[in-house]
């Protein structure tokens, strides 16, 4: 079957391995973060957000690069890969504004909102692009963002959970706050990228030019 207007692989799959090294630098720092933690004997939980405190408006910044175990950042480590590297590979534009948002907005809702304890992790941010990207591939529905959509939801769905108040010792209010935003930018900016080329097939394209030849118009 022919195909018309395909679209150049090799710059789509360039896209996607620029997306990946941006999103893998990113956790790597977060891993580096944490074995100096631990290899220094260091405790950077005083360095988290705690809500209402002046000082615990430094974990705006801080608390994403903090994690209370190995195994805690390990939970958050593959859905950032993924879902970071589909965000940025899908939507580069929505992501520049998108990212620093989640980042800094998650934060001061839950300085702001939150319970009253040490709040760390950069599952906000998680949550953020999962709903954006949930959320868009709803909006949007061309193909592209469906299946970025689809892959998401089939591999972290079940995230979508975090949001409710089920374990004291995790922070549900980082997860809704970023998961809130992400919904609301999703809307914001379902446009903010182009939508991708659309392939013609061989068998439309003659439909195409078998109802302009049957079309009365033709013999006007």
């Amino acid at each position: 079957m022919d195909v018309q207007h395909r679209p150049d692989t090799t710059a789509d799959t360039r896209r996607l391995r620029i997306a990946f090294a941006i999103v893998l630098s990113f956790v790597l720092l977060l891993w580096a973060v944490k074995l100096a933690e631990y290899f220094g004997g260091l405790d950077l939980t005083q360095f988290g957000i705690y809500p209402r405190r002046t000082s615990g408006l430094t974990g705006v910044l801080f608390s994403p690069f903090i994690h209370s175990s190995f195994a805690h950042l390990f939970a958050n480590t593959m859905p950032i890969i993924v879902i970071g590297t589909v965000l940025l590979y899908g939507y580069p534009r929505a992501a520049k504004i998108l990212l620093p948002i989640v980042y800094l907005g998650s934060g001061i809702a839950v300085w702001l909102f939150a319970r009253e304890a040490y709040h760390i992790g950069a599952s906000g941010l998680a949550f953020g692009m999962l709903f954006f990207v949930l959320t868009v591939g709803i909006l949007r529905w061309d193909r592209r963002a469906i299946a970025l959509s689809l892959v998401v939801f089939f591999l972290y769905g079940s995230m979508i959970w975090g949001v409710l108040p089920v374990a004291r010792e995790v922070s549900f209010e980082s997860h809704l706050s970023g998961a809130l935003i992400g919904v609301v930018l999703a809307f914001m900016l379902r446009h903010r990228d182009p939508e991708p080329p659309r392939k013609e097939y061989s068998w439309e394209r003659e439909e195409a030019e078998a109802d302009d030849y049957d079309s009365p118009d033709r013999f006007m």
